[in-house]
């Protein structure tokens, strides 16, 4: 991805993607126990379902809370938007004025395994970048692909751990 030039309003992304040896219904319950996440993230310290919600289905809430060297730790709401067995999981993070991001996982069958994708796209909503990016407006886009290139890096992680574990299983 090209981020020269990302702003936050232009709803910046990126995904990464690795090959598993494990087919799809192998990799679905690891990507969908946004529990379990904690243990892949560098910045996810826990989740907890909300609203009486106890696991993966649309509309279900979870709390997620991370922590981060510069940014400090947080909570925030998410709202599980897509949840197709096999195939999707996707979230959306509470923001002010709409989503502050939207989470997905896709899975899809691939040579005897699965090709796994994780991607993030920032905003519409405002978060906590929308601030760092308030107090420095002429520093947008760095803050914008410094905060990519962290997330790329963590969702590298985070398959890597889900391509372990579902190969183990096998």
């Amino acid at each position: 991805m090209e981020w020269t030039g990302a702003r936050y309003a232009d709803q910046p992304e990126v995904e990464v993607e690795t090959w598993v040896a494990a087919p799809p219904d192998r990799v679905w319950p690891l990507v969908s126990d946004v529990e379990r996440m904690p243990g892949m993230s560098g910045e996810l310290r826990a989740v907890e379902w909300a609203d009486g919600a106890t696991g993966p289905a649309a509309g279900a809430r979870f709390v997620g809370h991370s922590s981060h060297p510069a940014l400090g730790e947080w909570s925030a709401t998410a709202t599980v938007v897509t949840c197709e067995p096999d195939r999707e999981f996707a979230w959306e993070v509470d923001g002010e004025d709409g989503p502050a991001a939207r989470w997905s996982f896709r899975i899809s069958d691939d040579d005897g395994g699965s090709r796994v994708r994780q991607r993030v796209r920032l905003g519409p909503g405002r978060s906590g970048l929308s601030h760092a990016i308030d107090r420095m407006p002429d520093k947008e886009q760095k803050i914008v692909h410094v905060r990519l290139r962290e997330f790329e890096a963590s969702m590298q992680a985070t398959l890597e751990a889900i391509r372990a574990a579902a190969e183990a299983s096998s």
